[in-house]
């Protein structure tokens, strides 16, 4: 039987490298994989999924607007579907693609961050959060070498910024992963 899983973790994790290894295990077994991507994330081109270690693979890019349950029906030959970046999708699309797997037993993997720079849920991942059958983390470590919490947005400086809008896409130049405490004194330290 089918489930919606929701695999997170802090920046730096490895989920996008995650996610292409879990598209090259299905492939390799004969599989047909549906990997997308929210259409905002253009950092390596608006349908590549990149990770840091060089993984890379042409992926389908949803806006907004697109309705998944409808693309799927499309093209139902797929064995799974990935998703990278997640937490960008809004909530209907979550929705979405519970009903892909409810309605034909298709796995779908969604792989993402859980908070924001300030520990807010986006929006996708608290759907997920709330109905998802399994849900996981994919664990990284902070400077000082306890588990990463936060997703810590950067200045040029490295200073850790605490305000601004939810979504700056950016990598190791914006974010860096912190365990909570390093993360509050980082923001202590900057009044």
């Amino acid at each position: 039987m089918a489930k919606l899983y929701f695999k997170y973790g802090a920046m730096g994790s490895s989920k996008t490298a995650n996610a292409l290894i879990t598209k090259f295990n299905y492939e390799e077994r004969g599989m047909k994989v549906w990997l997308i991507k929210p259409a905002i994330d253009t950092r390596d081109g608006v349908n590549a999924v990149t990770s840091r270690v060089g993984l890379t693979a042409e992926a389908y890019a949803v806006s907004r607007e697109t309705d998944l349950y409808d693309q799927f029906l499309q093209h139902d030959d797929y064995h799974v579907i990935i998703a990278d970046e997640c937490q960008f999708f809004s909530a209907e699309q979550i929705d979405q693609l519970r009903m892909i797997v409810d309605k034909h037993d298709v796995p779908v993997l969604c792989f993402g961050l859980r908070t924001d720079f300030l520990t807010h849920f986006f929006e996708g991942s608290r759907r997920l959060m709330e109905i998802a059958d399994s849900i996981s983390e994919i664990k990284t470590i902070c400077s000082c070498g306890k588990k990463a919490v936060v997703n810590a947005r950067i200045d040029g400086e490295g200073n850790v910024v605490t305000e601004g809008g939810q979504i700056l896409l950016g990598g190791n130049d914006s974010y860096v992963a912190m365990c909570h405490s390093c993360w509050m004194n980082a923001v202590e330290k900057k009044k």
